[in-house]
């Protein structure tokens, strides 16, 4: 289980950075390129997540699982096999991927912008999507050799390329909009187009990130296959079967996000024009999917580092026949997602006007900040969904994905229009919300019903949380209340920043004593949270 934690640390500061720097770099962005220049920017991101998850077949997690399981059975040389197959598997889907992306980027645009599909407009979006779609030749080589390094459970190559992919995307993508619009006064779909091709900039770096540490321990590699006493020998056509019996799933799983939000693209504006609001659907569009979006998923890259972390682990344990260790790292995972996501989207959820205010301006709050306390709570429904998914598929029930995210994304298709007729644009994170439970209880239903699990443990423990959950919110709420009543956090982002880091920061450390004195963190993470003896104990003897 040490491993399992060590691996959910890296993987999740890695990817805590990378989706911090993506929101942050939304302020500077938003303010050169505007509200248009969100929605254009959008256009392009559904579409190229979709086929990126397409276009890398899920083989990335696929690997991860197939590495895992033979290093467990004392078999390396397969696992190598592997990756040199994969990466001619992946250089083939990539370029077919964009391909597609950039000879079909005018009709995803027309069928995108629906009524508004003016000869101008769709030359717009079309261009802002043929520039991201050169990142799809190089994003799936990149992902595959991350998931070799995830299945010999060497997480820092996945975590460093990670970080350093968003550092040099966002330097890029920041140079090349205010280049384009304040020095050469270009167009802003030129601008946007830039910004997206960044992806392939951050790709490259990436990419080289990744050589350097195959470089340094290929040695180390080499030397576990001169080792290894027998191999299993599989042929390529058997080794492609089982690999693509693991990855049809998570493919499924990695497009579970973009399938929800292209329902929107496709169905939003002409919803929201029934319900008389179609002026504000564009702003809100964004707002949603791409602001609020970016500050929901700060809490969600726990879920994602756990679920990457774990999966080795889980298909180790079932492929042994470890079913008292299997069932004690599920009962682990599930917890700590509660431990640590729940308070996260609830705190978010009450300070959501602050939020919104400190990162995007204080006079969008109004109308926009509402979006992000209805969609904070969602965020912890994707988080489980994401660790649900990837332990179905450590215990070999990864078809289920089909069945859990088609039932979700019927039941987004059959709410979300009549959701937004009838509730406005935050009818669409309802539906959402709806779709991604009933995704994340079927995975649990099935988990149970696979293994013989039980979740009386985390019924226990999942309320004792709620419980602390509960009172740090309070506590929050009343500190942003009284700071309020002496400086409106509506007045400015200045003080919409204040208010947000203080409040948040107190109901933290308020969390945190509470669930150290009830002994939550010490039952969930175990001895590794006696560093903060010193801290809380120390308090309490004097």
């Amino acid at each position: 289980m040490s491993k399992i934690l060590k691996g959910t640390m890296i993987l999740t500061v890695a990817s805590f950075l990378s989706k911090f720097l993506g929101m942050i770099y939304t302020v500077p962005f938003e303010e050169m390129v505007g509200p248009d220049g969100m929605e254009l920017y959008f256009y392009a991101y559904t579409p190229y997540n979709i086929l990126l998850s397409l276009s890398t077949l899920g083989v990335p997690l696929a690997v991860s699982k197939f590495v895992s399981k033979y290093n467990s059975l004392e078999d390396y040389q397969t696992g190598r096999e592997m990756l040199r197959s994969g990466m001619l598997l992946m250089g083939f889907t990539g370029i077919v991927a964009f391909l597609i992306t950039f000879l079909g980027a005018e009709q995803i645009a027309i069928h995108s912008l629906s009524d508004e599909a003016t000869n101008t407009k769709v030359a717009e979006v079309t261009i802002v999507i043929r520039m991201i779609s050169f990142a799809l030749l190089i994003i799936p080589l990149m992902s595959i050799i991350r998931g070799f390094f995830q299945g010999n459970d060497s997480m820092a190559p996945t975590g460093i390329s990670q970080v350093i992919e968003q550092i040099v995307r966002i330097i890029f993508l920041l140079v090349s909009v205010y280049v384009v619009l304040n020095v050469l006064g270009g167009e802003l779909s030129t601008a946007i187009g830039f910004s997206t091709f960044a992806a392939f900039i951050g790709g490259v770096a990436s990419l080289i990130v990744l050589a350097v540490f195959w470089k340094k321990r290929k040695p180390h590699l080499d030397k576990l296959v001169e080792q290894q006493e027998f191999t299993y020998d599989i042929s390529r056509k058997s080794m492609y079967k089982e690999l693509l019996g693991y990855a049809g799933p998570f493919v499924l799983v990695g497009i579970a996000t973009p399938l929800y939000q292209l329902i929107d693209q496709f169905t939003f504006k002409q919803a929201m024009t029934v319900a008389g609001l179609g002026d504000n659907s564009g702003v809100a569009l964004s707002a949603i999917h791409v602001l609020s979006h970016k500050l929901v998923i700060i809490p969600v890259t726990l879920g994602i580092g756990l679920s990457l972390a774990l999966l080795p682990a889980i298909t180790k344990s079932y492929t042994k026949n470890y079913m008292g260790q299997l069932n004690h790292q599920i009962n682990q995972a599930l917890q700590i997602i509660a431990l640590l996501i729940l308070p996260a989207v609830v705190g978010l959820s009450v300070l959501a006007n602050e939020a919104y205010g400190a990162f995007y301006g204080v006079d969008k709050v109004s109308y926009f900040g509402d979006f992000l306390r209805w969609y904070a709570p969602v965020g912890l429904f994707f988080a489980l969904y994401t660790v649900t998914s990837s332990i179905l598929q450590g215990i070999n029930r990864q078809n289920f994905a089909v069945v859990s995210l088609g039932s979700g994304l019927a039941i987004k298709l059959l709410t979300n229009s009549w959701f937004i007729v009838m509730f406005g644009a935050k009818g669409s994170i309802i539906s959402t919300g709806l779709a991604v439970l009933v995704a994340v209880a079927l995975n649990l239903w099935r988990i149970h019903r696979a293994i013989d699990f039980s979740f009386k443990q985390v019924y226990k423990r999942s309320l004792l949380i709620i419980i602390v959950t509960t009172i740090m919110a309070a506590v929050v709420f009343l500190i942003k209340w009284a700071i309020g009543l002496l400086w409106d956090p509506l007045d400015s982002r200045l003080a919409a920043l204040f208010i947000l880091m203080l409040s948040a920061g107190i109901g933290g450390i308020v969390y945190i004593w509470m669930a150290y004195q009830t002994t939550l963190l010490e039952r969930i993470l175990g001895g590794r949270v006696r560093i903060l003896d010193k801290f809380l104990r120390r308090g309490q003897r004097g």
